[in-house]
């Protein structure tokens, strides 16, 4: 069975239809707003000295862009593909998850490539996750523990048959 809402008797439903109510009226006179929603001058533009991926969406570049990380390796390329598709594209998103997790990995042997062992738990934020929700950690160290045994159980049940 559908019900109909009435707006009016749900709290705050349509607060900002009434301009005499808008906190920004009668100061923000939406009719001389510039057309582009630009009233500022644009900032210098940030020179860019390592590639940057940029939305299909975009026709320019921001004034200011990350730096930090450039695309490199494996991810990079899933970057690079997946900057060919639209925002609206799940493809996109799914793609540049996945680059995020093979750039960790990638991470991990740069570091084991410097001779450094990288401190895993730390990265993790074991210690915040103790101090914060000590609850939810022990959660997911009996449910990985129970995960890691089921595995261990499984391949010594397969090595046993061969």
């Amino acid at each position: 069975m559908n019900q109909i809402i009435d707006p009016s008797k749900i709290p705050g439903w349509g607060i900002d239809a009434d301009k005499e109510n808008d906190p920004t009226y009668p100061m923000r006179d939406v009719a001389a707003d510039d057309k582009r929603g630009l009233n500022w001058p644009r900032p210098r533009q940030q020179k860019e000295t390592v590639e940057i991926l940029q939305s299909i969406e975009r026709n320019n570049r921001p004034a200011v862009f990350g730096t930090s990380t450039p695309p490199s390796g494996l991810s990079g390329v899933m970057r690079r593909v997946a900057f060919r598709y639209s925002e609206s594209d799940w493809i996109h998103w799914l793609m540049l998850m996945a680059a995020d997790r093979i750039n960790v990995v990638e991470g991990l042997f740069q570091d084991l490539g410097r001779l450094k062992v990288p401190n895993i738990p730390a990265e993790m934020g074991v210690r915040s996750e103790i101090a914060h929700n000590r609850e939810g950690f022990v959660k997911k160290v009996a449910i990985s523990g129970a995960l890691i045994g089921l595995v261990i159980i499984a391949a010594r049940r397969r090595s046993r048959r061969y």
